[in-house]
Formats: structure tokens, sequence, C-alpha cells
């Protein structure tokens, strides 16, 4: 049987490309929250930001924990899938994380600075530090 493991190097550089990122974050009496976001990975972390008052941000405080996956869906299929402790911070308080940068990173130059003009951060703003402890690799690509 085929080893579809991504090596270290591998995961890290594929979870560093431009990807839509599927946060899962659990629920008390419900199946987890499941939603799609925008991130970054610097440093060894996932940084997201949210607005404070927002239903992912709560339930992260409450949970301190998640989980995220990336994946292409093009074939040879690959995805990285992530678990690790979450801190949530004020935003200006994450200095790797630019709301601008993020938005061009997903939406083009033009289009990124439009959004993050029509979208400053603010007090209410915070990002969630996700540090993954543990992670799943499969790149189908692999022989």
């Amino acid at each position: 049987m085929a080893d579809f493991e991504m090596t270290v190097d591998q995961r890290e550089a594929f979870l560093a490309d431009l990807h839509v990122g599927v946060l899962a974050i659990e629920r008390d009496g419900k199946g987890p929250l499941a939603l799609p976001i925008w991130y970054v990975y610097v440093d060894g972390e996932v940084l997201i930001s949210m607005a404070a008052d927002s239903a992912k941000a709560k339930l992260l405080q409450r949970a301190g924990r998640a989980t995220m996956t990336v994946q292409d869906e093009r074939p040879p299929y690959k995805y990285v899938s992530v678990e690790g402790p979450v801190a949530v911070d004020p935003y200006d308080e994450v200095a790797a994380y630019d709301i601008e940068a993020v938005a061009q990173r997903y939406l083009g130059d033009e289009f990124g600075r439009q959004y993050a003009a029509d979208n400053p951060p603010g007090d209410s703003t915070v990002v969630a530090r996700l540090r993954p402890e543990r992670w799943l690799t499969v790149d189908y690509g692999k022989s």
C-alpha cells in the first residue's frame, strides 16, 4: 500500500498556500460548527480574524480548541487537517495578521484593498490563533 502522508515540509507548504479553510468548533448538544474561513499560516500558527461577538469567536473561546481542514479538490487530491489549542486575542495584539494583506491574498490586489477599506478592523475584531498539535495529511499524487 502506498504512503500518501505528506512530509513536514510538504504539509507546512500546503497549509501556507492559498486555500479556503473549513474551521470546525465543538458546540454543546449539537454537531460541531463547521464553516469556511480565510486564514494565514505564520510562524506555526493558523490566524483567522472575526468579529468578537460572532458565534465562532464565542465558541472558540469556550472550547479552547478547533480543527481546520484545507484541501485541493483537483486530482490528485490533497488535504491537510490540523487540530490544536486556540487563543483569541484583540486584532491589534497580533502583528502577523494584516486584514488588507489577507483580503488581497483571497480577492486579488484591487478587490482586496477595497474589501479592507470597507471592513476595517476595529475594537470588535479579534484574531484566533490555532497552534496545530495534531496533523492528518494526504497527497494522493504520491506513489
